[in-house]
């Protein structure tokens, strides 16, 4: 099965546990883009809506894509009250529109689904001249040098689902990769902005929030059990609470 469909098979999870965004970076969006009354706005991925409302507010004509059909359904019946919504239960590769007639289009720890050679060129087909292309990820990071529960936490995902892959809470080559894509593309006016937050979980909640995530969910049951277990074992140890620290990375261009 496509990952990507594994969103969809469980949709209030989703909505209940996967993080909002901070209101800062909508400000942020918002001001850049100029978007409003009379606008028009694609989001691409959305999901449940975690990143939907703040754009409805300011008036524009927003446009959702979302690949499955349960999400999207729970995303149209979520807005419902927005008259300037509307949900296409489609991938972006499939979605069509006209050129030149967007103000806005942006993605939320979605845009990474799409090959780039085909994801960044429809954008800019898309999007009017001056339009705005906004890109963010929510990226948790439970490690922490001197914290022996993160500790834990990471010695169990080695042991059940191994990498070589070194997590890196600011990853600044990442960042660079993403920004050069944009001008690579022929966006100008690039920009970065990061903001960071923290959350708090009991053993039960995290392991809701393990369930949104594509990787996880695709484990087999054999491992996901036991792997779930220790997880759970572990923060009941310590007080039944772990701080889990987001960074959200906004990347920004104009056409």
């Amino acid at each position: 099965m496509d990952k990507r469909l594994t969103f969809n098979e469980d949709a209030a999870n989703y909505d209940k546990w996967r993080p909002a965004y901070c209101a800062e970076l909508f400000r942020d969006i918002i001001a850049y883009s100029r978007i409003g009354q009379g606008g028009k706005a694609i989001e691409i991925g959305i999901g449940t809506g975690q990143a939907t409302r703040p754009f409805l507010e300011t008036g524009c004509e927003l446009a959702a894509i979302e690949l499955g059909a349960d999400l999207a359904e729970y995303s149209q019946l979520k807005f419902r009250e927005h008259k300037n919504f509307r949900v296409h239960n489609t991938t972006f590769e499939e979605f069509t529109g006209p050129d030149d007639s967007v103000d806005l289009i942006y993605s939320a720890t979605a845009f990474h689904w799409i090959p780039e050679d085909v994801g960044y060129p429809k954008v800019r087909e898309l999007l009017k001249k001056g339009g705005t292309l906004a890109l963010f990820w929510n990226r948790p990071f439970a490690a922490r040098e001197d914290d022996e529960l993160h500790q834990l936490i990471q010695r169990i995902y080695q042991q059940y689902r191994p990498s070589n892959t070194k997590l890196i809470e600011h990853d600044t080559d990442r960042y660079n990769t993403i920004s050069q894509n944009l001008h690579t593309y022929g966006f100008r006016d690039v920009q970065l902005k990061l903001y960071h937050l923290t959350r708090s979980f009991s053993s039960a909640d995290y392991i809701a929030l393990l369930n949104t995530y594509s990787d996880h969910r695709s484990m087999p049951s054999a491992i996901k059990e036991p792997f779930e277990e220790e997880i759970r074992a572990a923060i009941m140890k310590s007080g039944d609470v772990l701080t889990i620290y987001d960074t959200i990375d906004l990347h920004l261009g104009r056409k």
